[in-house]
């Protein structure tokens, strides 16, 4: 067994002791499912902690958005220092999906901003997974969308060993291989430069730099570097560096691929002709022809991810591999606010398919486009190995699959009671919340406000800041990272007031906050 190493300035107190019983004597005895049904605010989580701590597997705790996510993932770092508590959430901060409207014959062009802050973060989860068994991945639903093959990753690492000889140029031209980009005079993730007899590379996965000392074709040394003070972090015997991109493929991979997509659009093609679709034949044989002509050129095309059956080498409707095929064989799943997960899970790949398949029928896409997918419910169940549903209303089915092993967390370690609970006339409402703010402000409390638009939210924040308050907002226009400052900094009490559109979600934990405002409650 891995060892975790818990480290909290409590015990556990009220229910937890036997939750963590019932919870760790239910997964040693290979129960696949079980749900722990903890009310608001006792301790689930260090529960939870506690339970992988005691059964030492890789564990991947889902939660239902990127918010709640990072907050748990900061929860377990404090839990966990000595072990590898990683983030793996969607990297885009802006994301529109191609699409086509027929109705009024409208092309939509897949836009996408990628933020690389939280691509090294991903990239940092795959990398923990093939080198240490003392692993949690933090993970929001983005989880279960094709991520590349795990055994490719791996296979085109390329590794390297101190006093061991090697070509410099064949690593050059390895790292090139595997997606890394040459550039002498900015060094940053994914690039790499050449100085006389030292190789420096900006690894995809963290960031630090990592410096590669030769002598002659032997490998001296192999060191970590600071990117900014160039100050050595520290000196290593062996590392693996690991591809700039989760996708990799071989050069025999990609010619048998590009071959099977040219063999698809032949019979697509005769298809929709004998169909009389003749426009959409001819757009779809000029798109494919194009993308075909990058892959062979560059080895990439865009949309290149709607290719991703051929490139891997898949059957037509196999599930597409993704971040639980980076887990070893015993693994443990959480599901937090299992409620409202689980029916996303279930809802993600009905969605992906119905915009695909009208990309498919007006000729935008080969049909293999639609293997680029999410994972079906019954494929991801599949997959799991072990599970624990944690939620204070958990699901019929949640209850139903975990049969006996339901298990009851009700008292509250802090002993808080539930929040008293005002209704206040809407007339006036701002006035009255205003007051409400000053009152806690002299009490060094916060306050979180609840509105129903993005506009009223920046309008209220507008409004209360010109009167004094230190007051910010935070809705989905606000990128992940962004997210995860504005709520810390509303903990460390740079500002007083936190005002959003959906900030009542499930499992936000501030316990700073004594006042929760919600405007307009009735609609």
């Amino acid at each position: 067994m891995m060892q975790f190493d818990l480290q909290a300035p409590f015990q556990p107190t009220g229910d937890q002791p036997q939750a963590i019983a019932s919870l760790t004597s239910s997964i040693q005895a290979n129960n696949r499912f079980q749900t722990l049904l903890g009310a608001t605010g006792t301790g689930k989580t260090y529960t939870v902690a506690k339970v992988i701590e005691q059964v030492g597997k890789p564990t991947l705790v889902l939660a239902h958005n990127k918010t709640l996510a990072a907050q748990l993932c900061n929860e377990l770092r404090q839990f966990f220092p000595e072990n590898a508590v990683e983030y793996f959430i969607s990297y885009y901060d802006y994301y529109q999906p191609e699409a086509y409207i027929p109705v009024t014959d409208t092309y939509i062009e897949k836009t996408a901003a990628i933020n690389d802050e939280i691509d090294m973060l991903r990239h940092s989860a795959t990398r923990s997974l093939f080198e240490r068994k003392d692993v949690i991945v933090v993970a929001s639903i983005s989880c279960i969308y094709g991520l590349g093959i795990a055994s490719e990753y791996l296979n085109a690492a390329i590794p390297l060993q101190v006093g061991k000889e090697v070509n410099q140029r064949q690593i050059l031209r390895d790292l090139a291989s595997v997606q890394y980009s040459r550039n002498d005079t900015e060094l940053s993730r994914g690039r790499f430069r050449v100085r006389g007899d030292v190789l420096e590379i900006g690894p995809a996965y963290e960031d630090r730099i990592i410096r590669v000392e030769f002598f002659g074709d032997e490998i001296d040394a192999i060191r970590y570097v600071d990117p900014v003070t160039g100050e050595i972090l520290q000196s290593v015997e062996a590392l693996n560096i690991y591809p700039a991109r989760h996708f990799v493929t071989p050069e025999d991979q990609l010619e048998a691929a590009v071959e099977a997509i040219g063999q698809e659009l032949k019979e697509r093609v005769l298809e929709l002709e004998k169909a009389g679709k003749l426009l959409e034949a001819q757009r779809l044989d000029q798109r494919t022809r194009y993308d075909l002509e990058m892959l062979r050129e560059v080895g990439y095309c865009n949309g290149v991810e709607n290719y991703s059956r051929h490139l891997a080498g898949r059957l037509p409707g196999q599930p597409p591999e993704c971040l639980i095929d980076y887990f070893p064989k015993d693994w443990l799943l959480v599901i937090d606010e299992s409620h409202v997960t689980v029916p996303q899970i279930r809802g993600m790949y009905n969605g992906d398919r119905s915009r695909k398949q009208v990309l498919i029928e007006h000729g935008f896409r080969l049909p293999s486009a639609a293997d680029n997918r999410p994972l079906k419910a019954e494929e991801f169940w599949s997959k799991v190995n072990q599970c624990i549903f944690v939620s204070a209303t958990p699901g019929n089915w949640e209850i139903e699959v975990s049969e006996a092993r339901v298990i009851e967390q009700v008292i509250r370690p802090t002993g808080v009671v539930d929040p008293e609970i005002f209704v206040r006339p809407t007339a006036g409402q701002v006035d009255d919340l205003l007051g409400e703010i000053k009152d806690r402000v002299s009490r060094q409390e916060r306050v979180l406000v609840t509105t129903l638009t993005k506009r009223m939210a920046e309008d209220l924040t507008e409004y209360l800041q010109e009167r004094g308050i230190r007051v910010r907002y935070l809705h989905s226009e606000i990128n992940s990272i962004e997210r995860i400052e504005i709520l810390q900094e509303l903990r460390e009490g740079k500002f007083d007031v936190l005002i959003g559109v959906n900030l009542l979600r499930e499992g936000l934990d501030l316990p700073e906050v004594s006042l929760v405002a919600i405007l307009d409650a009735d609609k």
